[in-house]
């Protein structure tokens, strides 16, 4: 049977600009292609007394036969059986499992530090340490663009586009974006996000009125004046991710993508970057929910309740799994940020593994009190998250460092399909002193490495090759 394929074919823009958009080609092959059924996982990030109705993404058995040529098909490696012994901890936790682990901990573990480490603060006491039931509405959060500042924002795109030269994204900043009165104030939101809550709502953008080229160009330059810096996202030289389920992909490809392609739910995290930021070119029919929780917060209550676990979440031993051939490194959760006290840096998967990402078997496990640490963080969490429903043309845009963040499941229909446009920043002049653990993790996103020196703007949506699980990816 002869099927099509589409491949995304990489087309030069002035100035060397590598962008992709969707090419034709045939693809004839010799395999068995069986797509597997994926459900979205409940939504048990979400916080009290909030309900969200799950969805489930259903795939359909199918199989297809192609003969191989002239494209050689990627060698399928089979997966090794992890024989290993690991803690009963999932990458959504169970509240049972857990608190089981914490009583019996108690008991075996009756000797752990009851002072914090030395040189670590009792409290942050700042205004990013905050509860979720801290903000009476979402007006404490979101800054509203009016018609002047959309006039303004529209003003500096067409001076951008009117520029002399083949410009593109990599060109964007607060010099050929010019925005007078607006800039100022944008400059504010910097402040609040690096010394103050740590995250604002920009709104009142309309996509619709845009391609998807100049939104891109709009996006980079509002952003550039609270951080002007971006960062690369994968190992192929990416700087923009397109955020949305992609179930056509999965059926060509055979393979469930990384977990910012498809609609399931998504546990409390960190991205690698310093500034995280989203802009809504669409929004889900269902669900899709942002939630975002304090760092601060979340180490003061551990701080108070169980010092112990500051011990356990500074320590240099949690085994982060690279998803390569068994590759792993070791480094700390929680870091001790020069001038601005605590904050966590790790994603959950890494270290829990999941349904549809297990642990290599020459991947060692945590121990007990790690996951009665790790778990401990992602309730916390829960409990003191802010729910965040962002509308279409809004930029949610919060400092990495201060926040854990996470999502509810989705689902798309119609015209109503979830598209986030996701940027790794950083404002060379308010960033938070990097942590000697985490400069080679900066180094690979900021740094003048070999990765970016073709850096690649995806204009339509991420290749479909980027969201199979063989690719080794920053966070991608």
């Amino acid at each position: 049977m002869e099927t099509q394929v589409y491949k995304e074919a990489s087309r030069v823009y002035p100035k060397g600009l590598k962008t992709t958009s969707p090419a034709p080609f045939k693809l004839h092959s010799s395999i068995t292609v069986l797509l597997r059924q994926y459900h979205n996982l409940l939504d048990t990030q979400l916080p009290p007394n909030t309900r969200v109705a799950s969805t489930t993404l259903t795939l359909t058995m199918a199989a297809c036969t192609v003969r191989a040529n002239p494209i050689k098909a990627m060698p399928e490696i089979p997966e090794a059986e992890d024989k290993v012994v690991r803690p009963e901890i999932g990458w959504f936790p169970s509240y049972k499992v857990y608190k089981d682990r914490v009583d019996r901990l108690k008991v075996l573990e009756p000797n752990r530090p009851t002072t914090i480490p030395a040189g670590w603060p009792l409290q942050i006491n700042s205004e990013r340490a905050w509860s979720g039931s801290d903000f009476k509405s979402e007006d404490d959060y979101v800054f509203k663009f009016t018609s002047e500042d959309l006039i303004e924002i529209e003003a500096g795109l067409a001076h951008f586009k009117a520029l002399p030269g083949n410009l593109g994204p990599d060109d964007v900043n607060q010099t050929t974006f010019p925005l007078p009165s607006l800039g100022s104030r944008l400059v504010e939101v910097s402040k609040t996000i690096h010394d103050g809550r740590g995250f604002v709502v920009l709104r009142g953008l309309e996509p619709d009125k845009y391609s998807n080229f100049d939104n891109i160009l709009l996006y980079l330059g509002v952003t550039s004046y609270i951080a002007e810096t971006r960062g690369m996202q994968d190992f192929d030289g990416r700087m923009l991710l397109h955020i949305q389920a992609v179930v056509e992909d999965i059926k060509k490809n055979g393979s469930m993508p990384n977990s910012p392609y498809v609609a399931r739910a998504q546990p409390f995290h960190t991205d690698l970057c310093d500034v995280l930021s989203l802009y809504a070119l669409n929004v889900a029919a269902y669900g899709g929910e942002c939630f975002l929780a304090s760092s601060a917060k979340i180490y003061n209550e551990i701080a108070k309740t169980r010092p112990d676990i500051i011990h356990v979440l500074a320590k240099d031993d949690w085994i982060f799994d690279e998803f390569w051939h068994g590759q792993y490194h070791q480094r700390p959760l929680l870091y001790n940020f020069d001038g601005h006290g605590p904050g966590f840096q790790f994603s959950r998967r890494p270290l829990t593994g999941a349904h549809f990402s297990p642990h290599h078997p020459d991947v060692p496990a945590m121990t007990e009190v790690q996951a009665e640490a790790l778990d401990t963080v992602y309730f916390l969490a829960k409990e003191h998250a802010v729910e965040l429903t962002l509308q279409k043309g809004d930029i949610e845009i919060f400092n990495n460092f201060a926040m854990l963040h996470a999502r509810s499941g989705f689902s798309d229909e119609g015209n109503k399909r979830r598209h986030m446009l996701r940027l790794w920043l950083r404002n060379q002049e308010r960033m938070w002193k990097v942590p000697p653990a985490l400069e080679k993790v900066s180094w690979e996103c900021y740094g003048d490495n070999e990765y970016r020196k073709n850096a690649i703007w995806d204009i339509e949506r991420s290749p479909p090759e980027l969201r199979i699980k063989h690719r080794r990816a920053s966070c991608a």
